[in-house]
């Protein structure tokens, strides 16, 4: 356990999912359709994350939408004419996979309305949120179930406070796609203190490969900092930008009265992520998730043998 495990912080219920997206690499397909209601098999990517939240223990989920973002709230909403008509077919198996995404946890939604980044959706969860520690989930960072990171990162920001960011090692000439952590070791050798942030950096001026991935648990404080955040990169308000303000109250360097919102912590993940957020990496994702399933699995993957061995 991480050395700060003695202290006590209060237990997080909430989460938060961003979605209010373009979508606009996924055009023409995202025209009418939200990005986060494109299926992976069976399944439109956005119920993968709220079951992830539910697993860790967060059962009350906002979401953050935008235009055109109706279908959402309607696949996480009852549909008793479709429910009826596989009620009496006696089709129980599809009933059950129909109802699940609204029983899965309480769902509320507000509008981003003017989309001005991650900070700024973020700071629309302020008046639901209140004065709790709160997790934010990315739709396009899908993490495997077996692989409990958000589980993790919760149980570290109850013992240590301040806010936990996941992250993951990338190649260095990868690091100018993400955000990017300067990190310190503790104790545990799947956690590290961060000392600083930057949104997307050239690789030659990255502190390290350590990239932030789309998971967050985050102390109540970073609202007030974001309404204080000027717009970065991209003309838009970066969450990473709050984040790196936090991390710098808690050095070495600082007083007492300037360590607010407690430090930041980083869970290094070596698990399964599937990246929905780009169409080749989406593709494989599909592909990964569909020859797992003990349903499609073995059919597919025989499939799949014959056809990459005549492709080759």
């Amino acid at each position: 356990m991480v050395a700060c495990m003695t202290q006590s912080h209060p237990r997080i219920s909430k989460a938060v999912i961003p979605a209010a997206g373009l979508g606009t690499r996924f055009l023409p397909a995202t025209k009418a359709t939200p990005k986060e209601m494109l299926p992976v098999v069976d399944k439109p990517a956005i119920q993968y994350v709220v079951e992830e939240a539910v697993a860790a223990g967060l059962d009350d989920v906002l979401m953050v939408t935008g235009r055109n973002k109706r279908p959402l709230e309607d696949h996480f909403d009852r549909n008793y004419e479709l429910e009826s008509a596989l009620e009496k077919k006696g089709d129980e198996k599809r009933l059950a996979k129909v109802q699940e995404s609204s029983d899965l946890a309480m769902i509320h939604y507000v509008r981003q309305g003017d989309p001005r980044g991650l900070g700024h959706a973020v700071l629309c969860a302020a008046p639901h949120v209140g004065d709790e520690p709160f997790a934010v989930l990315l739709g396009d960072d899908l993490i495997d179930p077996r692989d409990p990171l958000l589980k993790r990162m919760v149980e570290v920001q109850e013992q240590c406070g301040g806010s936990v960011v996941a992250l993951m090692e990338v190649a260095p000439e990868q690091i100018h796609l993400y955000g990017c952590a300067a990190v310190e070791a503790t104790e545990d050798s799947d956690v590290v203190k961060v000392s600083g942030l930057v949104e997307k950096p050239d690789p030659a001026d990255a502190p390290s490969n350590y990239a932030i991935i789309g998971r967050y648990v985050l102390d109540p404080n970073i609202f007030d900092i974001l309404r204080k955040t000027e717009p970065g990169r991209g003309g838009e308000i970066q969450l990473t930008d709050a984040l790196q303000q936090l991390a710098a109250t808690h050095t070495s360097a600082a007083t007492a009265a300037e360590k607010i919102g407690g430090p930041v912590h980083g869970v290094v993940f070596k698990g399964r992520r599937y990246d929905t957020g780009d169409r080749g990496d989406y593709l494989r994702a599909i592909v990964r998730l569909a020859c797992e399933r003990e349903d499609l699995g073995p059919d597919f993957r025989t499939w799949l043998r014959s056809y990459v061995a005549e492709e080759m």
